[in-house]
């Protein structure tokens, strides 16, 4: 039967990202009694579940950026091999787990999976692409629940927000008195979990004199620049490390 196992042998070559997605977490969400559209609370439970994956997994990302109930991992190095059906199911199922310790619900939860090939620039392009994606889940967010606090039925404001631009929807937001732009920053543009090195002083008994000893700590961070914009650019490449011509990445922290 061993032979049947015919997806085993796929595999991926870093770098690559690997994208969880929570399933169904709107209704579970939900019943757990977390205020909408966002709560502190999950978002912090999120960013601390990918804290937890840096420091317990065993794996090695170099960066992971989270909004609403997703998160993708950078790796530039893989484990198993690069083995995808290893990827797609330790990664998910340690997040769940991390998850569930930190949040405790009556009912599990679950993430799905993916497999992302990427090199290059095309690194920055999917930051940008996913940091978008969250823009438009909170002007969407905002704009859904102000409506249903109005008295719509789910369906009729489905209905209504189906199709409309981020520049209408804003509107629409700014005449019931919320700026969309001055929510916070983690709403409109996602938290970053990386890894920073840091200097300690420090004392060689050998040399009789003073040294600097450099260490490695995880970081959240929650107020990130737009990555399409020029400060967004150097932040990005600050996390990946220089670049040559061609677009690759030479070194990465």
């Amino acid at each position: 039967m061993k032979r049947r196992e015919i997806y085993s042998d796929l595999y991926c070559v870093p770098p690559v990202i690997v994208r969880v997605d929570g399933r169904n977490f709107k209704h579970v969400l939900s019943r757990m009694g977390f205020e909408k559209p966002y709560d502190i609370k999950f978002a912090s439970a999120m960013a601390d579940a990918v804290e937890l994956f840096f420091r317990h997994s065993g794996l090695s990302p170099v960066l992971a950026y989270t909004f609403s109930d997703e998160i993708s991992f950078f790796f530039n190095e893989v484990a198993f091999d690069g083995r995808i059906e290893k990827l797609d199911s330790v990664i998910p199922s340690f997040i769940s787990s991390a998850l569930t310790m930190l949040l405790r619900p009556d009912e599990p939860f679950s993430f799905d999976s993916r497999v992302i090939p990427v090199h290059g620039h095309l690194i920055e392009e999917y930051l940008i692409w996913r940091q978008a994606e969250a823009w438009r889940n909170c002007i969407n967010s905002h704009a859904y629940y102000a409506l249903l606090s109005e008295g719509m039925e789910e369906r009729d404001v489905s209905g209504l927000l189906l199709n409309k631009r981020s520049g209408q929807m804003h509107e629409m937001l700014f005449s019931r008195g919320t700026n969309i732009a001055a929510v916070p920053a983690w709403q409109r543009r996602g938290i970053m979990v990386l890894k920073e090195e840091y200097e300690i002083p420090g004392f060689n008994p050998h040399l009789k004199e003073k040294t600097l000893a450099i260490r490695s700590r995880v970081k959240q961070e929650w107020e990130l620049p737009l990555f399409k914009s020029a400060e967004g650019a150097v932040f990005i490449e600050g996390l990946l490390g220089q670049k040559d011509r061609s677009g690759n990445l030479r070194k990465s922290i």
